[in-house]
């Protein structure tokens, strides 16, 4: 049996901020369990929902010592079992009582300090032994780092691998050297410019790249891009170094949860059979609930997003008034900057008959926009791998996106003249390539509408299930833990 034990900040159903619990989440389930023994480690955030909470059972507990500016802390370890994956906590209320997983930086350096080295410290008391620790992001850099150094000499880790992986090389957990060594309890000759020193700062997600044995990410296209100074955020050259142990694999989405022939938000199910007729009635129904023109012949965008930079916001600033012409509807789910809250409210309020701004995250209303929406529009300035040009494929909602990152790995650009393709894209980071791409989009819908049923008919048929992903993992942790195939 196959040991591996993965370790995040947050994952699906418990917590969630982002894509990051959903690859979590899913991934784990789609091994086989007669021959994986995968499990979860996340902290145990009072904001957990009480169903989950209140069932977890006490398994253990423990003082551990940290750094100075830590000391000695209790760690407890609570344990549950969903789906069939055994799901472990790590307790201690004065890190982890809180209604949001995330804080101030600072003080999430030392929450997930501690979290890392309490990963290491509860797996001999539990009595489990992975043969690989499957890290994720930078709020579990350190426990490679703590695996190769101080846990070293315990011959009950000697034989463990590390994988890293890079969901968003954004986020990185830096502070200066000498806050993030009185937190680790790490020593000085950690802190140099080959290993967690960065501009004269600690790095932890460095630190992770550093001591793991192997990196991914979560798009091939990703991969190399974080190799230039463009997209590498300051670790081009350590990336570009480690460029053999690394790749990248795009993710899944759940295609149970994922499914427009099921899914109890959408007004009217369908499929790939019935969405050219009830598509439409799921679009006039969220024109009504949105205060819209009510017509099913309007072309609706929908954008469900974090509101920030990276996502291409200023670019859909700059042209916005070019994309609502008085054929086009925009509705807007997502929550961020305040520039870009209010951007969008001050549109919605000048265009209140074709602009919707949600300023709001609900996985009810997104699921009815992947419902009604004919495009899906996703500017990203970065995006390493990106989940709704995904679902969009399985509603049938023909994605416009900009080609980086997993954007560019999987949508194929559409030839009219081949009929190939299944989505719209632009290269350069340029509002009037956008604006261009957009009206070539309304041109086919408007134009050619059995061409663009095509397109739909075909990326309701593509498979970015997990299934088809794992197998990358699979044959990854074969290959670290040593096992012959």
């Amino acid at each position: 049996m196959n040991r591996i034990l993965f370790a995040a900040s947050e994952c699906v159903p418990f917590v969630k901020t982002g894509g990051l619990a959903d690859v979590v989440g899913a991934l784990p389930k789609e091994f086989d369990k007669a021959y994986w023994d995968i499990r979860v480690v996340i902290p145990d955030y009072t904001c957990i929902p009480p169903k989950y909470r209140d069932k977890f059972e006490y398994v253990t507990h423990f003082n551990m010592h940290c750094g100075p500016l830590i000391g000695d802390r209790y760690v407890g370890v609570m344990k549950y079992e969903h789906q069939g994956i055994t799901y472990y906590f790590i307790d201690n209320l004065d890190y982890y009582e809180c209604f949001y997983p995330y804080g101030e930086t600072r003080w999430d350096m030392e929450r997930f300090t501690f979290f890392d080295k309490a990963v290491l410290s509860m797996l001999p008391v539990i009595g489990f032994q992975p043969q690989l620790i499957h890290c994720h992001d930078w709020q579990t850099g350190l426990i490679p780092v703590y695996l190769k150094t101080e846990f070293a000499g315990n011959p009950f880790f000697s034989d463990i691998k590390t994988m890293m992986t890079i969901h968003n090389l954004k986020f990185q957990g830096i502070w200066d050297v000498k806050t993030l060594r009185g937190l680790s309890g790490l020593p000085k000759e950690l802190f140099t410019p080959d290993k967690l020193e960065f501009n004269k700062a600690g790095n932890m997600l460095k630190g992770g790249i550093v001591y793991a044995d192997y990196i991914t990410t979560v798009s091939n296209s990703y991969a190399n891009e974080i190799q230039t100074p463009y997209y590498g955020e300051g670790l081009d050259g350590l990336l570009s170094a480690r460029h053999y142990d690394m790749q990248g694999i795009v993710n899944g989405i759940d295609y149970e949860s994922y499914d427009p022939a099921t899914d109890q938000q959408l007004f009217k199910n369908y499929d790939v059979t019935s969405f050219r007729k009830n598509k439409k009635i799921n679009k006039t129904k969220l024109q009504e609930e949105l205060g819209l023109t009510v017509d099913p012949k309007k072309y609706m965008i929908g954008l469900v997003s974090r509101l920030t930079d990276q996502k291409g916001l200023d670019l859909i600033n700059y042209c916005i008034e070019g994309i609502v012409d008085e054929h086009t509807q925009l509705v807007v789910i997502g929550t961020g900057e305040s520039k870009y809250e209010n951007m969008f409210r001050h549109y919605a309020w000048k265009y209140p008959d074709r602009i919707s701004a949600n300023i709001c995250y609900s996985d009810a209303l997104a699921r009815k926009v992947y419902g009604a929406a004919d495009a899906f529009l996703i500017p990203s300035r970065f995006e390493p791998c990106g989940l709704t040009q995904l679902i969009s494929f399985r509603y049938g909602t023909v994605p416009i996106v900009r080609e980086t990152g997993g954007l560019k790995d999987t949508v194929i650009p559409y030839n009219e003249y081949e009929r190939t393709g299944d989505g719209f894209s632009f290269m350069n980071y340029n509002g009037d390539e956008l604006l261009n791409t957009v009206n070539y989009s309304k041109y086919i819908y408007f134009v050619k509408k059995a061409q663009w049923n095509k397109i739909a008919e075909r990326i309701m048929q593509k498979d970015y299930s997990w299934n088809h992903s794992k197998f990358s993992y699979e044959g990854l942790y074969n290959y670290l833990i040593g096992n012959v195939l």
